[in-house]
């Protein structure tokens, strides 16, 4: 039977994208944009000039559009099992979220807001980026990463430009996979302690949609891309940390999307056909291991799982003094304790300026040492929890579910419908609805 796979044309996303990152790698690299101020010579600096912010009746409308969009998206997957709309979704989603909203405020990032929110008794997050936060974990819970599979401007530009992906070994993927956790742990620890936005620093993609940035940024996203087009989704697979908990959700989804539109006959057509590896196929009559090896390896990793919180968390926890350093505060406290020692002063602007607003040193080194304790209760429940992360991950590599179908893993797929094509009963119920 000859399968029709769709397949859009996304070497054309692909050439719009690349002619956008050279205009802006280019634009980075004019140094007339940006002209190093000669302060000893008398230069003025001129007053900084930013757009203005949005107004709250716009912000509640990107919340609309991402409402909406969620909404058709799962339609799409769901009800209408169209890729062909999943892919136009897509499209929309990196010109709306990405090009016009310039990537901010996205769920991504939004997660290290409620981070602050949470841990900095000073910081108030706006009504609209906690939506932004929320929404797509509930429509996740109710029908799958269908955020992944188009509404997400960072996933869609990623799938718009997968032109040749080829396979990741299933070892291979969970051992990159740990990323995520890594990456989800730094971002609430430097958010919680007012440190850093990492997530937002280190977007691969924001140089595409703010169609400029300095030029080893520029290089970071450029990669990425041309990454994109041979392995699938790196960035959502291997790094978002948001990702973590849409498969968190997604585990526990009502509905998700399926492979087949009726029941599976496992005729092995599917059995590639995702490039994300995210396609469970029937287990084997015969398991691995028996019962009771099974049971008494998962006993053995059950006492361990305590063992590696402990080995984590202490590990980390000793991180405190360097990880501390992000913070501004701790930073201008090293800084201005070298100055000290060293018999020089205002060295640089920070201390400069410090030292100028009349501040006692000791006041500063008593603050840097509370953040530092903070980094060092973080590190503990940094490292527990990745240790957690790792003992569970084990625990599930013992554990054997049986399964007679190839069905998608509810964690790992994005709703993208890639799948759809390669299932004859799909071509089925397609030509049942032209005859109709």
């Amino acid at each position: 039977m000859s399968r029709a796979v769709v397949r859009p044309k996304s070497w054309v996303m692909f050439i719009l994208l690349a002619i956008c990152l050279i205009n802006s790698a280019a634009l980075a690299q004019d140094p007339a944009r940006f002209p190093k101020p000669e302060f000893e010579s008398g230069y003025q600096q001129p007053p900084t000039q930013t757009p203005p912010p949005r107004s709250t009746g716009r912000e509640w409308m990107d919340v609309f559009v991402l409402a909406v969009a969620l909404g058709l998206t799962s339609y799409f997957a769901l009800k209408k099992r169209s890729r062909r709309a999943i892919w136009a979704m897509a499209v929309f989603s990196v010109i709306y979220f990405g090009f016009i909203r310039e990537g901010c405020v996205c769920a991504v990032g939004s997660l290290q807001n409620v981070s602050a929110a949470l841990f900095l008794s000073d910081y108030v997050i706006p009504l609209t980026v906690l939506a932004f936060f929320v929404i797509p974990l509930i429509f996740t819970l109710f029908f799958g990463r269908t955020f992944c599979a188009a509404v997400c401007p960072l996933g869609a530009v990623q799938d718009l430009v997968m032109v040749k992906p080829v396979p990741v070994a299933g070892w291979l993927q969970e051992v990159l996979g740990l990323f995520r956790y890594v990456y989800l742990g730094f971002a609430v620890l430097f958010a919680a302690t007012g440190s850093a936005f990492l997530i937002c620093r280190y977007d691969p993609f924001v140089s595409i949609f703010r169609m400029g940035n300095d030029f080893g940024m520029m290089l970071y996203s450029i990669g990425f891309v041309a990454l994109s087009i041979f392995v699938a989704r790196p960035y959502c697979r291997f790094l978002c940390p948001y990702g973590v908990l849409l498969g968190w959700m997604s585990q526990l989804s009502k509905k998700h999307l399926t492979i087949t539109p009726d029941s599976c006959h496992v005729c092995r057509l599917c059995e590639t056909s995702c490039p994300m590896g995210a396609i469970d196929k029937p287990t084997p009559e015969k398991l691995p291991v028996t019962r009771e090896q099974g049971i008494r390896r998962l006993g053995v990793l059950l006492i361990f799982v305590p063992v590696m919180i402990a080995i984590g968390g202490g590990t980390f926890s000793r991180l405190d003094v360097f990880l501390s350093k992000m913070h501004p505060t701790v930073s201008l406290a090293e800084k201005i304790d070298l100055e000290n020692r060293t018999g020089t002063a205002g060295t640089t602007v920070e201390t400069l300026t410090f030292r100028s607003s009349g501040t006692p040193a000791e006041t500063l080194f008593a603050e840097a040492g509370i953040i530092r304790k903070r980094f060092r209760i973080g590190g503990w429940l940094l490292g527990g929890f990745l240790g957690l992360i790792l003992g569970v991950k084990l625990i599930g590599l013992s554990i054997f579910r049986t399964s007679t179908e190839y069905e998608p893993n509810r964690a790992a797929c994005f709703s993208c419908g890639r799948c759809f094509s390669y299932c004859p009963n799909e071509h089925q119920r397609l030509e049942n609805i032209r005859h109709y």
